[in-house]
Order: C-alpha cells, then structure tokens, then sequence
C-alpha cells in the first residue's frame, strides 16, 4: 500500500503555508508565499483576502510538487489562521466588500469606547470571556458596516456573509457551498458567548451585527466540506479540521490536560494555557477562550495576546536598519554591553495583555553614551520575553496552578538568545520542538485523528525537543524585571 498523506494550510499575518505531513506524523514538506501588508499613515493594516485565497491554492500546488507525491495520496486537509482579522463579502458573487481588516489593527476604538461607555463592557466579558478591545472581530465588522456603503447595501440584499479567515477560506474552497468556523475562531470574535456555546444576539446586536451573517460554529475537528483546489486534485478531499492558529499550537505541542501552557512566537504571540472543561474568568488582564471543541467536548484556555513580538524584529531590520535581518539578531543582542540597562516598550499600536492600553506609545527607555546598535537590537529582544513573562505570571495566579515548563513555537524560536532569556526571567524551563510549524501540526494531527490516520496517544511523541534551563541569578531577575515594570509605567495612558 503507497503512502498516505495529511495536508495542512496555515494562514498567517504574513503569508500562507502548505505543509505535507506523512502517515507516521512526519513534516515531510512546506511551501509558503506572503501577502501584502496594507499599511496607511493612520497605522491601519488590512489584507486582499482574494490574494490571500489565490495564495492558499498556489502553495498547496507548490507543495505537492515539490515533495514529489502522487496527488491521489492525499486524505484530508486540516487549516490553522491567523485570528480575530475580519472581513465581509456577498454570498452569491463571492468578492470581499472590503479588505480583510488585520488583528493588529485598532481602528474600531471608538466603537469599543462608545459601547463601554454606556456600561456593556463587563456584560460583554462575561458574555465573552474577552475585555471589549479593537484586537477582536467584531469592532472590526462593525467599523466595515458603519463605513462601506457596500457591506450595508449586501446586507440589505440579504446576502452578507461576515466571517474570520478560517470561514472565508472553507467558503472559497468548497466553492461557497459550506460557510462554517470552529470553536476556536468563534471564542475569538467577541461576539461568541462561550458559557451558552452559541453567538450572542445581545453582544452581536452592541456592535450592529445579525447572527445570520455569521458562519455556523462547528467542532474543531468536524468536517468542513470537501475541496479539490480549483481542480488541482483528482478528486475531492475531506477539510476536516479548522484550529485558530494559537489553538492548533496548543493542540500540536500536546498541552491536552488542565495547566499546561505554551506560547506562540510569531508577528504577535500568544500565551495559552489549558484550563480544562470549566472556564475561569481573570480579573488581571488576560481573557477567557475556548482551546477547541472535539467530538462535542470543549476545553477552555486563558489566553494573553501580545501585538508586537516578531514584529518588533521587523521594525529593527525594516524601519531602523540596525541589522540586516532577524537572524541576525541573536549574535549581535549577545555581543551587547551586559550592563546597558537599555529598555524598548513596544506600544506601536498600543499594549494588549495584561494592561489592554491601546493608547499607549511605544518608547526606549534607559539609554546612556554607550548605548548602541547592540544594546537596541538586545532590547528589542529582550522585550518580547518581558512581554510574555507578564502573561504568565497572571495566568498562574488566576488559576492556581504553578508552572513547571513553558512550550514554545514559532519562527522566533530558533533565536537562542531569547529562548535563553526566556527562560531566565521566568525562571523555568523552556521547551523548543524540533520543528516550528506547531500551528500546522495542530491542524493536521485534528485532521489525522479524526480520519484514523493518526492516533490521539502516541502521535504526540514523535516531536523531539531542546530544551533552555535558567542560568540568572535571582538579584539580576528581579532587578532586570523591576526595570521593565518601570519603563512600561511611563507608557500606560491611566
């Protein structure tokens, strides 16, 4: 019998991935192709979802091609997304009424402020799980509604579709014939009540959104529909999984019981931790989500979500110009001057977990004559572990349980530097899987399982790990912690 093959699409911020995994769980291939970031001077970021469709079928053929498989090999599909960006598009052409509007982009504030301000927010929390922010879907939806006459005139014609980019690809793929998203994704919009496990009416109406322009909310690991794209199989294959991107991390690094906790480095990052089958709800700045519902089981996760981590990498190589790439990063933030006490607070678009200031200004902070290009690329570094080290602090106290080891994923991982740093300010621990695509591998382990390819209890093992033991004396990370607590005071706006 010829080998049999899984096929995950990870859609993330800056571009979209294919990855081939093989019957034992091996990554046996990836192909990736970016997107355009549309930025304008207001610091607003959107994205051509039809780019971003164009790009999903592409790098699926990319992929095949270069593994060298028989198509007629592959069994199912399984996709991981970028979360909370939003868009809206007409049911029957199929065409966007507008740019998909990215997480990062905080332009519904004033919504947010304005339902706030009439007292919704703690209604909204408990409805939710999530303080009322900008980062989530449905401000975004509703700026799209209050702000293109299309997307109000498609609704009036009854034919608005308003989705996350899970919903918008399995709309495409399946040819329009199924409009569905996960628990995931659903528990991220702000507009999904995750004690009653459906959307909320009352919350959806807050921001002037009908549930019927909403997609059906499915299991995790449920069938989607079926896609050949466009034609490119010899015949059509199962989407049997559909994870947001920190979700298929969590589920990919196997923190499937009550206390494990992992933290997705990429553009932004996200610290999950496994709560079990019953939510807590924090009253120190992270939020309440569902990790996934399985074959009608949900588990919950406390979740922080930072904006600016990778990104700030991308900053210091784009827009400073202080090293040629990120990759660099690493050797030169070690060749730093250790007694720089030089801190970068990253608020470009405002701080997310735990403060959830989008008013705050990013700064640099502490610097002295000697500062220099290594000691502002170790800053940049170095803040995106204070960043989260922050979350997981508060995630530990809100849930009682201590922490013995952190999980990562993610590009960044590779960064020796930060893992190590990581490490030494939470003094713990620090797990790096042999490969980054968690993402990936969650969405294709769902997919596996649930077609019998893969089984649940062993497939976990396959993935190898190194692991970063912390080496900072105590009066070193309480001082470095100190410090940063400080500089992040100069930058909250109350």
């Amino acid at each position: 019998m010829s080998e049999k093959y899984i096929l995950a699409i990870d859609q993330s911020t800056s571009g979209t991935k294919a990855l081939l995994f093989s019957q034992d769980g091996g990554l046996i291939g990836r192909c990736d192709r970016p997107h355009r970031q549309i930025v304008n001077a207001k610091g607003w970021v959107e994205h051509d979802a039809n780019e971003i469709y164009r790009n999903t079928v592409d790098v699926v053929r990319d992929v095949v091609e270069k593994s060298g498989i028989d198509k007629e090999d592959i069994l199912g599909v399984g996709i991981s997304n970028q979360r909370e960006t939003a868009m809206a598009w007409d049911k029957q052409s199929g065409e966007p009424v507008f740019n998909a509007i990215v997480w990062q982009c905080a332009r519904g504030e004033e919504i947010c402020g304005a339902i706030a301000a009439k007292g919704f927010g703690d209604e909204v929390k408990a409805a939710t799980g999530l303080h009322i922010s900008p980062y989530f879907s449905a401000a975004k939806l509703a700026w799209i509604l209050q702000n293109v006459p299309q997307a109000q005139s498609t609704a009036n014609e009854g034919n608005l579709y308003c989705g996350t980019m899970d919903s918008w690809l399995v709309y495409k793929l399946t040819r329009g014939k199924s409009f569905k998203t996960d628990f995931s994704n659903a528990s991220r919009t702000q507009m999904f009540n995750i004690r009653d496990l459906k959307w909320d009416e009352k919350v959806c109406g807050l921001f002037g959104i009908k549930t019927e322009w909403l997609a059906q909310v499915c299991d995790s690991n449920s069938l989607f529909g079926e896609t050949d794209f466009e034609g490119y199989l010899p015949r059509s294959v199962p989407i049997h999984s559909v994870l947001g991107d920190s979700h298929g991390a969590l589920f990919g690094q196997g923190c499937l019981s009550r206390g494990m906790i992992k933290t997705t480095y990429g553009t932004g990052s996200s610290v999950m931790m496994n709560i079990g089958k019953t939510p807590v709800f924090s009253k120190s700045g992270v939020v309440t989500s569902i990790a996934w519902s399985m074959d009608g089981k949900v588990d919950y996760v406390l979740e922080g979500n930072i904006n600016y981590t990778g990104a700030v990498m991308k900053w210091i190589v784009d827009e400073l110009g202080l090293i040629p790439s990120a990759k660099e990063a690493s050797k030169v933030a070690a060749s730093a001057n250790k007694a720089d006490e030089t801190y970068l607070v990253p608020a470009f678009t405002g701080l997310g977990a735990p403060y959830w200031d989008s008013k705050a200004k990013a700064i640099i902070c502490g610097m002295t004559r000697s500062t220099g290009k290594a000691e502002l690329v170790r800053a940049a570094e170095e803040c995106i572990a204070y960043q989260i080290a922050d979350i997981i602090r508060v995630m530990s106290g809100e849930s009682g349980v201590d922490i013995q080891t952190l999980r990562v994923d993610g590009g960044p991982t590779k960064d020796s530097f930060l893992m190590q740093f990581q490490s030494d300010i939470l003094n713990i621990p620090v797990m790096v899987p042999a490969t980054e695509e968690l993402s990936g591998v969650g969405a294709a382990y769902t997919a596996g399982i649930a077609l019998g390819v893969y089984d649940r209890k062993t497939i976990f093992e396959k993935i190898s790990k190194t692991t970063f033991e912390p080496v900072m004396h105590e009066p070193e990370r309480q001082r470095r912690v100190g410090g940063w607590k400080e500089a992040v005071s100069m930058v909250l706006s109350r």
